[in-house]
């Protein structure tokens, strides 16, 4: 190496300038994980959606947060950056399920078989899911996330972004993205057991209902959130 080739700097440097310019990156990115481990834990779970009779799983609002990230991503750091978080995703849906089995296989102490019979029942029932629903999550996971980040991409255009267009853009990608989402999933995780026309007519309607009511104002919120984290941090260093 020449004497005039200009020297790497440390890793550590090179973080803390990342993190610095990021801040709002760097915490999305954590709640990001979050969400998509507790997605499939809450899921167990039926709402009713007051005052309609539409029920929908719970995992739709860690769901909700996910697509919320995702566009907030898209919108201040790009299309490309938003896909590899999706696909990195995989990695704590990967871990969880995997310790979630290990947890599963392991015998449980005498304490709690005396004593806590029926909580134990109520955690394999929770945990226990079956085959056909650990597949159905992250197809219908991957393939409506991708689809949410591509029409909030693709709906943007040239001109400067308002928060109108925002949230109109946010509540079209997400609704659509949903809309598949229910799909895949109830395609995959029921069908062949019983007749899914109402269950799966039942969860488009509520999660694309959830979609237009919640979503353009959380993707403003999330959009805002960051700008003032990166801001912040800016101004602190």
């Amino acid at each position: 190496m020449s004497e005039t080739e200009k020297q790497p700097e440390p890793i550590s440097e090179n973080a803390e300038h990342a993190l610095a310019a990021s801040m709002g990156l760097f915490v999305y990115i954590i709640l990001y994980g979050g969400m998509t481990v507790l997605a499939g834990v809450v899921a167990f779970k039926q709402v009713q959606l007051w005052p309609s009779q539409l029920s929908v799983e719970a995992g739709i609002f860690p769901f909700l947060l996910l697509v919320v990230i995702t566009s907030t991503i898209a919108q201040l750091y790009g299309q490309k950056l938003a896909n590899r978080l999706i696909w990195v995703g995989f990695l704590p849906l990967a871990l969880s399920a995997a310790l979630i089995y290990l947890v599963l296989s392991l015998p449980a102490s005498p304490e709690m078989l005396d004593f806590r019979a029926d909580d134990l029942a109520a955690f394999e029932r929770v945990l226990g899911q079956t085959p056909r629903i650990l597949m159905a999550g992250p197809a219908a996971y991957i393939a409506s996330l991708l689809l949410n980040v591509w029409i909030f991409s693709r709906l943007r255009g040239t001109g400067e972004t308002t928060t109108v267009s925002l949230m109109i853009r946010g509540a079209i990608a997400s609704a659509l993205s949903q809309a598949l989402d229910s799909i895949i999933f109830v395609t995959l995780a029921f069908y062949g057991e019983f007749d899914i026309t109402n269950l799966l007519i039942g969860q488009v309607l509520a999660k694309v209902t959830l979609s237009i009511v919640l979503v353009p104002f959380l993707i403003t919120f999330g959009v805002k959130t960051a700008q003032w984290l990166d801001a912040r941090e800016t101004r602190l260093d």
